[in-house]
């Protein structure tokens, strides 16, 4: 057994001070992921900062008429509440589509959003990563790599983010609240997650120390028109090979506006700026929608098993955007 320390933080900025001091100290809150690494040998904290007991368990109101997911609201929380299913419909499915129903009653929203990649290889001690060891390969470039990325990957890594409910807060400009030991700064759920580029072993924007405390979701009319579309090897409990999330509003005939973003295709939620610049304005018809997935797919590079994720990412945004501009969820 491999010997760590533990405390119950009291409060955020204690809790904060306190994990920002230790070079090798981690913030605990669900545990679904952060205990499996521990228990593969990828994760070896000194010490784990228990944040469970703080005060991040609301989802509230905000005076602009959007809503604050406090960062320890359970998934199955968030995935039920009314306000959630009526005006982010493509939030609580992306909830729904992910892991089980335990799970869900365990997993936090800080915790959703800190998942890290189930690749096969950085999950394999034994084998070369650079997301677990900086500078020793990827071992997914040459290897089986049906499941990897086709936008944005570099040659330090090809891995996908396995969240569901990252994707849907990309495409709902959802911002991130964060606070770290010079106070709290916001962050752009779409900047909030990273390319690997050079430092495959960076997830996202966050620094040593730095606390999730909540997610802010702006009023946004087109998201009550919303829908998280997933397609993987089995009907449940799989990560995706790839996703969508999208919301559209269509008037007379043409879309009036439009979010779109991909999961299952980038070492980060992918949000599709081409296909929703290709289709504001435009006529909402199957070329418009093709046209469209053609644009946001142009600069996809597969690797050799998996080719098939670019018409599969294609026929699968038509389809979510014919169901929309149909009324259909």
């Amino acid at each position: 057994m491999t010997p760590f320390a533990y405390e119950r933080a009291t409060d955020a900025s204690s809790a904060v001070a306190r994990v920002a001091a230790h070079p090798n100290a981690v913030f605990l809150g669900g545990g679904t992921n952060l205990v499996d690494h521990m228990k593969l040998g990828i994760a070896h904290p000194q010490l784990l900062v228990d944040v469970t007991r703080l005060p991040f368990s609301k989802i509230e109101s905000l005076p602009d008429g959007g809503i604050r997911v406090g960062a320890g609201v359970r998934n199955s929380d968030l995935a039920a509440d009314r306000t959630v299913r009526e005006r982010y419909p493509v939030l609580s499915q992306a909830l729904l589509g992910g892991a089980s129903g335990q799970l869900r009653n365990l997993a936090t929203t800080a915790g959703n959003l800190l998942q890290r990649t189930r690749c096969a290889y950085f999950q394999d001690v034994t084998v070369p990563c650079n997301k677990r060891t900086p500078g020793s390969g990827c071992s997914a470039i040459d290897g089986h790599n049906r499941d990897h990325a086709i936008l944005g990957a570099s040659d330090q890594c090809v891995a996908v983010h396995p969240s569901d409910m990252a994707v849907a807060l990309a495409a709902l400009d959802a911002t991130v609240v964060v606070l770290g030991r010079q106070g709290e700064r916001r962050i752009s759920a779409v900047d909030f997650h990273r390319l690997p580029g050079d430092a495959a072993q960076r997830d996202s924007m966050l620094e040593h120390g730095e606390l999730i405390v909540a997610v802010e979701l702006p009023a946004l009319p087109v998201a009550a028109h919303s829908v998280y579309y997933k397609v993987r090897d089995r009907a449940s409990y799989a990560f995706a090979l790839v996703s969508v999330a999208a919301a559209l509003e269509v008037r007379s005939g043409r879309v009036h506006d439009v979010r779109i973003a991909f999961g299952g295709v980038a070492h980060k939620p992918w949000r599709a700026r081409r296909a929703e610049a290709a289709l504001r304005g435009a006529p909402a018809t199957e070329e418009v929608y093709g046209r469209a997935a053609d644009a946001e797919l142009a600069d996809a590079k597969v690797l050799k098993h998996n080719a098939f994720k670019i018409p599969l990412a294609r026929n699968t945004l038509r389809m979510v955007l014919r169901q929309l501009a149909q009324g259909g969820r």
